[in-house]
């Protein structure tokens, strides 16, 4: 029973990062078309998003399992990472860039300390 708490936790993670990448999405591909902004000066907050959409999903994993932070935030970022990476692979007949690995570790080591938080969250939240 454990096990299935963890797994629903995580898909709960990996479904906020996914409805927070869409609604980002559309926010800036709205910018993007209204406005006289170009892509390559959003590309930092692009990734500012990224990241802290991988965080938000970490820590709502951590809150839902309350327990072993960091194997469930791991969890789901490397669901997040091979997701995009099949969407990549079976859509654009491409593998990932040694730039795209790197940024992927980090959006698991992300992902992984927004659980944690989160898990200590839960934890001193049930204390009180």
């Amino acid at each position: 029973m454990e096990s299935r708490s963890l797994g629903i936790a995580v898909l709960h993670g990996v479904i906020a990062i996914f409805v927070l990448a869409i609604l980002s999405s559309l926010v800036f591909s709205l910018l993007l078309g209204f406005t006289s902004v170009q892509e390559s000066s959003l590309k930092y907050v692009v990734t500012t998003v990224s990241f802290l959409s991988l965080f938000i999903g970490g820590f709502i994993t951590g809150k839902n399992g309350k327990q072993k932070g960091w194997l469930i935030g791991g969890a789901t970022g490397l669901i997040y990472s091979i997701i995009i990476f099949l969407f990549q692979y079976l859509g654009h007949d491409s593998l990932f860039s040694s730039e795209q690995i790197i940024y992927h570790t980090c959006y698991i080591l992300t992902a992984m300390m927004g659980a944690i938080l989160g898990v200590n969250m839960s934890s001193s939240n049930s204390r009180s």
